[in-house]
C-alpha cells in the first residue's frame, strides 16, 4: 500500500510539510516581534535583549537532545510531536498575556514572558527532532538518494510558515501611527496569532498521521519504541544503544568540567555554558557506544564535523532577529514602493525567497544527480558558508560611509536576505538530509538532537555577536537631543560627566564601543566584517576537508 504523490514523494511528506509550516508560522512570527517587544514594552536594553534572544534560541535547539532521547526510548515520534505542539501553543498564549498586562504590572509581565519562553523551549525540544526524523523514515533504504530533494521540499514548508508568520504577526503586532510612534499594546495580537497557528498545525498532524505518515508498506511511523521490531532496522544493525557505566559517568564528568571551563575560563553566562558543554559531552557519549561499527562511527564523525561548521552559519544568519532588526528599525529607509515597512517585517524576504527557490534548488540537485555531477553534502554546505560571507561583505561596504545619520536603503537588506536564502538552501536542508542518511536508526532522533545542538551553539554565538553591535543613528540623535556629544565620547575625545553618563544609561545608550576578541568595534562596517571573516574562514576549511569527509561517508553522498 504505497502512499506516493505525483511528484514521486510519499504523501506523508506533505502532511509533515503542513504540520511544520504552521509550527514555523508560530515560531518565526513570534521571533519577528520578540526583541522589539522586550525593548519597547518590557524596557530591556538592546544589548540585553540580544543576549536573551540568543539564549532563548540556543535553548530551543538544546532541548531537541532531550526530546530525541525521550522519543527514541519512551514516547515515540508521534506522541512527542503532539506534546511539543501543544506546549508551544501554550507558551504563545503566555506571551499574549504578558503583552496584555505589562502596562499595569511590569513585574508580572516579565514573569509571564520568562514562563512563556521556558514552555516554548521545551515544546520545541519535543517537536523539532522528531518531525525531522520522520521525514527520513518515510523513505526505504533504496530511495535514500531522494532525501536531499525531500528535505528541500520540507524546508519550503518551514519557510512558507516563516513567511506567513513574519508577514501576519508584524502587521498586527508591530504597529506604528502616522507619526512613527509604536503602539506597544499591539504586540499581544502577534503572539495570539502565533499561538493559534500552532494549534492548527497540531490538529492537522493529529487527524492525518494515521492515514499518510506510514512506511511504503503502510505501517505507522513514529509509534512507541516498544512496538519496534527487527524489520525496522537494516540487516545486521544493532537495535539498541549500549552505553557502559564508565561512559555515562565520563559524560557527566565531562559536562561538568567543560561547563566550568566555559563559564569561568571564557566568561560565558550559564545558559550559553549549558548549551556548549551539553553538545560536546553528548557527542562524546554517543561515540562511546560499544555497539557502533567502524563504518557507523566514522559516519557519525562526519555529522559532528559538519555540525561544527554549521555553528558559524547560524551565528551569522540569526542576526535577522536581533542586530539586523535593530538596524532596520533605527538606520534603514524602509520605504518599499511607497509603503513604510515595519522593521520586524523586513526579514520576511528570507521566508519569501525560500518559498520561491526551494523547489528550483530541489530540481537542481535532482538534475545534477542524473548527470552524475551532484556535489556531496559537505561541498554544498561549504558553498552555503561562502555565500553568507558574500552577503555580509556587500552589506558591510554599503554601511561603510553612512555615518551617524545616513540611512541604509532597504534594497541592500533585501539583497542580503536573497543571498542568505541561497546559502541556507545549500546548507540547512542538506544538513538535515545528511543526518538522516548517516545516522544509525537506533540513534536517529538523538543524532538530530545533536545536530540541532550545533544550531543551539550558533544561536548562542549569534546572541553574543549581536550584543557587540555599535551605536546606530538613533542613539546619536537621542544623545544630541540630550546635549551630549556621543561620537566624541566614543572616540575618547570628550570626557563624559557623571550626569551625562546617567542620562545615557537612562536612554539605553552605551558610552563605550563594544569589544570582540580583543578588537574594538567602532562602526557597522567593522561589525559586519566580523561575520565575513568567521564564515569565510569556515567555508575555506570545510572545502579543504571535503575529500576526507567523502572517504568517511563510505559511499553516501
Amino acid at each position: 500500500m504505497e502512499q506516493t504523490s505525483k511528484q514521486g514523494h510519499p504523501k506523508g511528506l506533505w502532511v509533515l510539510f503542513g504540520t511544520e509550516m504552521w509550527e514555523r508560522f508560530n515560531f518565526y512570527g513570534m521571533r519577528a516581534i520578540l526583541t522589539l517587544f522586550m525593548v519597547n514594552a518590557l524596557l530591556m536594553k538592546e544589548k540585553d535583549a540580544s543576549i536573551v534572544y540568543g539564549g532563548f534560541l540556543g535553548l530551543c535547539y538544546l532541548t531537541p537532545m532531550l526530546g530525541g532521547f525521550i522519543a527514541d526510548r519512551f514516547l515515540g515520534n508521534r506522541n512527542c510531536i503532539m506534546l511539543g505542539g501543544l506546549m508551544m501553543a501554550l507558551g504563545q498564549f503566555f506571551l499574549f498575556f504578558s503583552a496584555t498586562v505589562f502596562g499595569g504590572n511590569l513585574g508580572l509581565a516579565n514573569t509571564l514572558m520568562w514562563v512563556a519562553l521556558g514552555i516554548i523551549i521545551f515544546g520545541n525540544g519535543f517537536f523539532k527532532p522528531n518531525i525531522s526524523s520522520m521525514v527520513g523514515s518515510l523513505y526505504p533504504k533504496q530511495e535514500k538518494n531522494k532525501l536531499d530533494s525531500a528535505f528541500t521540499i520540507f524546508y519550503m514548508g518551514i519557510n512558507l510558515g516563516a513567511f506567513l508568520g513574519q508577514l501576519i504577526c508584524p502587521i498586527i503586532g508591530d504597529v506604528k501611527d502616522a507619526g512613527g510612534i509604536r503602539d506597544i499594546h499591539a504586540f499581544k495580537w502577534g503572539f495570539l496569532a502565533a499561538g493559534l497557528a500552532m494549534v492548527l498545525g497540531t490538529v492537522i498532524f493529529y487527524f492525518l498521521k494515521n492515514k499518510y505518515v506510514v512506511t511504503p508498506e503502510g505501517k505507522a511511523l513514529g509509534g512507541l519504541p516498544s512496538k519496534n521490531d527487527a524489520t525496522d532496522f537494516e540487516e545486521g544493525e544493532a537495535q539498541k544503544a549500549v552505553f557502559s557505566n564508565k561512559s555515562l559517568i565520563t559524560a557527566v564528568l565531562g559536562f561538568l568540567a567543560l561547563g566550568a571551563l566555559i563559564h569561568f575560563g571564557f566568561g560565558q553566562n550559564w545558559i550559553y555554558t549549558i548549551i556548549y558543554s551539553s553538545g560536546l559531552s553528548l557527542a562524546g557519549l554517543i561515540i562511546s557506544d560499544t555497539s557502533l561499527t567502524k563504518v557507523e562511527r566514522q559516519r557519525i564523525y562526519v555529522i559532528y564535523i559538519i555540525a561544527f561548521f554549521v555553528i558559524f552559519f547560524w551565528a551569522a544568519f540569526e542576526q535577522a532577529g536581533s542586530s539586523l532588526t535593530f538596524i532596520a528599525d533605527n538606520q534603514t529607509d524602509r520605504n518599499f514602493f511607497g509603503w513604510n515597512m515595519p522593521p520586524s517585517m523586513v526579514q520576511i524576504f528570507n521566508g519569501l525567497f525560500v518559498v520561491l527557490f526551494a523547489v528550483p534548488f530541489s530540481m537542481l540537485w535532482d538534475y545534477l544527480r542524473s548527470k552524475g555531477k551532484e556535489p556531496i553534502s559537505p561541498m554544498k554546505q561549504a558553498i552555503g558558508l561562502f555565500l553568507i560571507a558574500v552577503s555580509y561583505f556587500i552589506i558591510a561596504n554599503n554601511v561603510k560611509d553612512l555615518g551617524n545619520n545616513g540611512l541604509l536603503a532597504i534594497k541592500w537588506l533585501i539583497l542580503l536576505y536573497l543571498i542568505q536564502t541561497c546559502a541556507e538552501l545549500c546548507l540547512s536542508p542538506i544538513g538535515l538530509s545528511l543526518v538522516g542518511k548517516l545516522s544509525p536508526k537506533r540513534f536517529s532522533s538523538l543524532l538530530y538532537g545533536v545536530f540541532f545542538l550545533s544550531n543551539a551553539s550558533g544561536y548562542a554565538l549569534a546572541g553574543t555577536l549581536g550584543s557587540i553591535m555599535p551605536a546606530t543613528g538613533d542613539k546619536f540623535k537621542k544623545a544630541a537631543e540630550l546635549g551630549i556629544d556621543l561620537q566624541g565620547i566614543l572616540d575618547k575625545k570628550v570626557l563624559a560627566t557623571a550626569d551625562q553618563l546617567k542620562l545615557l544609561a537612562e536612554n539605553q545608550i552605551s558610552p563605550t564601543n563594544p569589544v570582540f576578541a580583543g578588537f574594538e568595534i567602532h562602526n557597522l562596517y567593522e561589525f559586519f566584517m566580523v561575520f565575513v571573516v568567521l564564515t569565510g574562514l569556515a567555508a575555506v576549511v570545510l572545502f579543504l576537508l571535503t575529500p576526507l569527509l567523502k572517504k568517511l561517508m563510505h559511499g553516501i553522498k
